[in-house]
């Protein structure tokens, strides 16, 4: 937890101030029953009117500078704590960012927005609240005690010994409340889950009429968490009314015991009335600093989970050999195997090839059998389990995220197209892009006639581009990629929505970038692949033939059925 103090550094004379003016309030709010016992003692025994109203104005001067004080320190506080918030989700969000495929897959993508959005929320009230509260309620109960004993220092016994009961109860009950609550925040993953994947899979749900399994999956996790929820509630408030049993306890005895000592004359009226506010005031702040813990321990519980994702170690940032020597290879794959977290099989086993630059790779295989998952490691978004991969020579994971991205353009299976224009589209794919070099880009993938018959690169771009077809978003992506001008172009199955013509021109369009890029291109179409210069054939996660069309028909029993699943005798 002390790693997410940091995040405070920019507020830290706003969290000194906010608790300095509570406690100046609570400061004044102490005073308040030695005024009120002096009115009923002198004033009203006495019967002296002026007494009483400078008195109670002093009450009410009291009260307003409290209030005074309250509003600031609430101004304080709450500016420390969304700042914080703020500054948290920053951190959270880059860290996010910044992992790889591997450590998204381990974490959870359901978790992460859950950690983003509800317990970023949870410690900014947590957070707030200990502000306000952390300091002010025990002062006021502590002070309160003290100022018991300036009162009677018998009765202030009372006091005494009822605080420590008190303390063992909230305690207690913290110490039972917190693990609860982490579990709750873990179960609430389960569901947004389970909401996450109902949403965005509704259309197959529905297809196979699965919508009955799939509420009753959502309620079995939706019922677990409600019943640690209430477990957790019912801890909870079991808070208030013990620290009620204790406290009324402590004001009957006050009341007992006092009126025999007024009956003896040992004390005064007034003197049992501030008694009996001390001990409401004690109450008062109880019940604050009950509802206090509960917010606090789920804050803690949200601190931790948060605290977790912003200390993991990108899997691509762990330390590896670079002894390596440097190579004139683009690309280079030596004893490349890979394992995705928990899997007990290598998705790729033993993986060696090289491109060099200029060079057009193309990749190959039954649906599984490793393809995407062999380019997903050059850009590091996977890291090898075992083996080297190397870029010119580098190890990749040696190599920093800023200059990955401007080595590589990556048009990955699914096309992602965010809600905005055309042109914040393409801008992701390099920041300082002309329109001049927007227009080319989108002439080399094709889809320059796309954006000129919706309006040009202003025209808006729906969530998920709704608004385009399944080829027009594959053409948009693959210009995206070719903005930045990538001395390496990884195209993952990014033409198969496309008909066979137009595939045809981009692939001609990619022969003749200025730039002469190394392309890599991932397809199950043996046209898609067949006049590349090298050809990679995988099956089951192995490389089974490397080389040229004719060369693999040959020699790679592999390839060759997939032709002749494709391709007529004469095409061949």
């Amino acid at each position: 937890m002390k790693n997410l103090l940091k995040y405070m550094k920019q507020y830290r004379v706003e969290a000194v101030l906010g608790p300095l003016f509570k406690l100046t309030e609570a400061l004044f709010e102490l005073f308040v029953p030695l005024v009120v016992a002096d009115i009923i003692d002198k004033g009203i025994t006495n019967g002296d009117k002026p007494y009483i109203i400078t008195r109670g104005l002093l009450m009410a001067a009291l009260g307003i500078i409290g209030f005074i004080c309250a509003l600031i320190a609430q101004y304080f506080a709450a500016k420390a704590s969304v700042g914080y918030a703020a500054n948290l989700r920053n951190a959270l969000y880059r860290k996010i960012n910044s992992f790889s495929f591997t450590d998204i897959d381990t974490i959870g993508t359901s978790t992460l927005i859950t950690r983003l959005t509800g317990d970023v929320n949870t410690v900014q009230t947590g957070v707030n609240l200990a502000l306000r509260l952390l300091l002010r309620s025990p002062f006021i109960v502590f002070g309160a005690m003290i100022m018991a004993f300036t009162v009677d220092v018998k009765s202030a016994l009372i006091f005494a010994a009822s605080i420590p009961v008190l303390t063992v109860i909230v305690v207690s009950v913290m110490a039972v409340t917190v693990p609860l609550y982490k579990k709750i925040q873990q179960k609430l993953d389960t569901v947004t889950l389970n909401t996450r994947e109902s949403l965005k899979g509704v259309r197959v749900i529905r297809a196979f009429r699965q919508e009955d399994e799939t509420v009753d999956t959502f309620n079995q996790s939706n019922d677990q968490l409600n019943a640690l929820q209430r477990t957790a509630g019912r801890v909870s408030a079991l808070m208030n009314p013990l620290t009620y049993i204790v406290v009324n306890t402590a004001v009957i005895a006050i009341i007992w015991i006092g009126g025999h000592r007024v009956y003896d004359g040992s004390l005064t009226q007034g003197q049992i009335v501030a008694l009996y506010n001390y001990m409401s005031q004690i109450l008062v702040e109880l019940i604050k600093l009950a509802n206090m813990i509960m917010t606090v321990n789920k804050a803690l519980a949200s601190g931790s989970r948060i605290n977790t994702v912003l200390s993991t170690e990108n899997y691509q940032n762990l330390p590896t050999d670079n002894s390596y020597a440097p190579q004139d290879y683009a690309i280079e794959f030596k004893n490349v195997s890979f394992k995705y977290n928990g899997d007990a099989e290598n998705a790729l086993d033993n993986i060696n090839f090289t491109a060099s630059n200029g060079e057009h790779i193309g990749i190959i295989g039954a649906t599984g059998s490793g393809k995407s998952t062999l380019v997903n490691l050059i850009p590091c978004l996977y890291g090898a389990t075992d083996g080297l991969v190397a870029l010119n020579g580098r190890d990749v994971k040696t190599i920093g995220r800023d200059e990955l991205c401007q080595k590589i353009g990556m048009v990955l299976q699914k096309s992602v197209l965010f809600k905005g224009t055309v042109r914040e589209n393409l801008l992701l794919g390099g920041k300082t892009a002309t329109d001049e070099e927007l227009w080319e880009a989108l002439a080399a993938a094709q889809a320059d006639e796309i954006v000129k018959n919706k309006g040009g690169l202003e025209a808006e771009i729906e969530q998920n581009g709704r608004n385009l077809s399944g080829g027009q978003r594959q053409r948009l992506c693959i210009a995206r990629a070719l903005v930045g001008n990538p001395k390496i172009l990884i195209l993952d199955d990014s033409a198969s929505a496309l008909d066979f013509k137009t595939e045809a021109d981009l692939r001609k369009a990619m022969s003749s970038l200025p730039q002469n890029p190394t392309v890599i291109t991932v397809s199950q179409r043996v046209s898609s692949v067949m006049n590349s210069d090298k050809i990679i054939v995988l099956d089951d996660g192995a490389a089974v033939g490397i080389g040229t069309h004719l060369e693999l028909l040959e020699n790679c029993p592999v390839y060759a059925d997939i032709c002749r699943s494709q391709l007529e005798e004469e095409e061949m």
